[in-house]
């Protein structure tokens, strides 16, 4: 190595995150986009938002405590990251609240959809009101009065509550003057009023302008002098002792009831709340005015994301659209018939995810298919494909799962479904211990006339139907001798014992991916050193790894161009002489969520292509389980190399181009020569007369 890497080289992960949030938020700003998927891009900041408060934060915290003043890899202690964070989110925040009240809301109600607040109610609406208070609500509610007998209630993590000041003596002779109301999550957030009532064609109140309307019923006798939204967001991550543990799924059932009450991290509250009430609540949660966030409008933004389908209004959505299906398949529907004649690629959501669901259900009833194994990292609750396999293990056959019990927040749904296929007869296995089974692998062995066969799903994307819908994957469909093989040892490591084989292939992790990564990076120099064109592209969801983004900063040196295509996170600082100015890193954010990881080489005009389920992460290269796969079909190689990386590299409207301080700027097209990846993805690959 000629230099080394030094933290002023590296960005920081959680600050990037920030960024990619606000390049989410300037999508709600974005008139071009429909109002209603406006008010799901608000939606979305705050969920992601909640995530990084809920996992990223508590870490931060923890090494905070344990490791006073110690800086990280980018040079930032933990004091620093949070005060630096907390400031940004701030401002992030006080942004997103004011484009939802001063620009969504207002154009949502120019359009015919209100949220109709307290002052603004007719007698009629008033009435209505009070009946479904009396009706729907107050039957659920259990206000708590503090006292001595009754202390501060067990907040449930980002659930919606109340803090009521009163005076005056109950039925008992106590004034503690305070009480704390929670919302149960089985009321909605947001409830539409009949348009005879509301008086426009879609009318909504909020659950919370409901109980402050009438929260003096559950007082009776007091008077109410105040009621103030709070929300608090709790550490949600798992504590699992992956070294000391005897039961993945006991330890794992055992930890997910706690998961409601883990350490505050942030507390939300209406921004009229009195200094004495937001003393009170922050003492309880242990937290500082760092951690607190004052908010002009509803504590639980995410709520709101049940609005557009409340609404009928198609105009105010994005277009539909209908996935296509492949050449291939629509001149043979039988599956394994149109994959043993050639490979195919399915590149979703602009291509259907119906031809994955029509391979594995096919295998479950087909007579000549001996076994199934399969990969689930997340599939969701309701899952026709784990039907299909709880279908082929009634049948017979043999149908092994390998299900990762540590997908974050899809723990209990894949417990679940750990159960019911046990219950079926299927084996499941837990992967390996410490590292996650994040590879997406569908293998079906057929009985033919030639022997056994091997037929293989590969992907960049989770099996689960609905976020195909608005996620950019590619998946594989091939019979290719190789592959099924380096595929077959992959599930063999998974659920048996011994040492890790050399594959054909594939590249693995935390095995061959990260090192056959670097070697191909470090081909590109030589050949760039040597006189001829060197270059590299690559597209995933982020990149942090050291030693990759060591290896770039050496190819930039030697002159390797390099196109990097990273939807989130990227520490890699682009573009400073010297160090990286043969590196340009974009950023798509549109409609779809950009999933695909994609690396290419151009290897000497050999072009090496890769597609895969791993970012360039130290967790997805050395604590996971994880392939990348060749398209090694000539014409499906060409298609994905145009529609998941040149089409992405034209495009001029939904791109961000990355500065070296890890800021963002977004690219302005000339009007009449806009290029937009996914509207040309749509445009070519799905019918959109839906």
């Amino acid at each position: 190595m000629t230099f080394k890497i030094r933290s002023e080289h590296l960005l920081n992960r959680e600050l990037g995150l920030i960024e990619f949030n606000r390049r989410v938020l300037a999508q709600a700003e974005d008139p071009d986009n429909p109002l209603l998927e406006r008010l799901k891009f608000l939606c979305i900041v705050s969920s992601n938002l909640d995530e990084l408060f809920e996992v990223r934060i508590p870490g931060l915290q923890q090494r905070a405590r344990l490791q006073p003043g110690l800086s990280g890899p980018d040079g930032y202690s933990a004091e620093q990251l949070l005060a630096e964070i907390s400031e940004r989110l701030h401002a992030l925040v006080a942004h997103q609240y004011l484009v939802l009240r001063e620009i969504v809301l207002p154009a949502l109600a120019q359009e015919g959809v209100h949220f109709l607040r307290r002052p603004t109610w007719n007698e009629a609406q008033q009435a209505w009101v009070k009946d479904y208070f009396f009706r729907e609500v107050m039957p659920v509610l259990t206000p708590i009065g503090l006292d001595p007998s009754h202390p501060f209630p067990r907040v449930l993590n980002k659930s919606l509550n109340f803090a009521v000041e009163l005076e005056g003596r109950d039925a008992f002779g106590r004034n503690s003057g305070i009480a704390i109301v929670q919302a149960p999550r089985a009321l909605p957030r947001i409830i539409p009023l009949p348009s005879s009532v509301s008086g426009v064609p879609n009318g909504f109140v909020f659950l919370s302008s409901i109980l402050h309307a009438h929260v003096n019923e559950l007082f009776s006798g007091m008077t109410v002098l105040g009621c103030y939204q709070f929300r608090a967001t709790r550490d949600a991550d798992l504590a699992v002792d992956e070294e000391d543990l005897t039961d993945l799924r006991e330890a794992l059932q055992d930890e997910l009831s706690h998961r409601q009450f883990g350490e505050a991290v942030r507390l939300e509250m209406a921004d009229n709340c009195p200094q004495h009430i937001e003393t009170f609540l922050l003492d309880q949660f242990k937290l500082t005015t760092q951690d607190l966030y004052r908010v002009d409008g509803p504590v639980n933004l995410v709520r709101m994301m049940q609005v557009p389908d409340l609404v009928n209004r198609p105009d105010l959505k994005f277009p539909g659209f209908r996935p296509s299906l492949p050449v291939a398949l629509q001149k043979r529907p039988e599956i394994f018939e149109a994959i043993a004649k050639n490979d195919i690629l399915l590149h979703h959501p602009f291509q259907s995810f119906a031809p994955v669901i029509n391979f594995l259900q096919q295998a479950a009833i087909d007579p000549q298919v001996v076994a199934i194994k399969m990969t689930v990292y997340r599939t969701g609750t309701d899952s026709v494909l784990m039907e299909a396999l709880i279908e082929a293990a009634r049948r017979g056959k043999e149908v092994t799962v390998v299900v990762e019990l540590m997908a974050r927040f899809d723990e209990e749904a894949n417990i679940n479904w750990a159960d019911r296929l046990e219950d079926a007869g299927a084996h499941v296995v837990y992967g390996v211990v410490g590292y996650k089974t994040h590879a997406k692998m569908l293998m079906v062995v057929r009985r033919e006339a030639k022997g056994l066969k091997r037929y293989v799903h590969l992907g960049t994307g989770n099996y689960h139907p609905r976020t195909t819908k608005f996620y950019t994957d590619f998946g594989l469909l091939t019979c290719n001798e190789h592959i099924g093989t380096d595929v077959s040892d992959v599930f063999t490591q998974l659920t048996g014992l011994g040492k890790a084989g050399k594959l054909k292939v594939l590249w693995q992790s935390p095995f061959s991916l990260q090192p056959q990564l670097i070697k191909s990076i470090e081909n590109e120099i030589k050949i760039a050193k040597a006189g001829r064109k060197a270059r590299i592209i690559a597209k995933m969801n982020a990149l942090l790894e050291p030693q990759v983004i060591h290896a770039l900063y050496q190819a930039s040196q030697a002159g390797v161009e390099i196109d990097l295509i990273i939807r989130g996170v990227c520490a890699l600082r682009p573009g400073v002489e010297g160090l990286s100015e043969n590196i340009r890193v974009r950023s798509i954010v549109g409609r779809f969520l950009e999933h695909t990881r994609i690396f290419y080489f151009l290897n000497d005009k050999q072009e090496t292509l890769m597609l895969s389920s791993a970012d360039w992460m130290h967790r997805n290269l050395f604590r996971r389980i994880e392939v990348a796969f060749p398209i090694l079909d000539s014409k499906l190689k060409r298609r994905v190399i145009r529609e998941g990386l040149m089409i992405y590299l034209n495009d001029n409207q939904q791109t961000w181009d990355m500065q070296a301080d890890g800021s963002y700027r977004q690219k302005a097209a000339r009007r009449g020569h806009e290029r937009a990846a996914q509207k040309t993805l749509l445009s070519e690959l799905a019918d959109q007369s839906s």
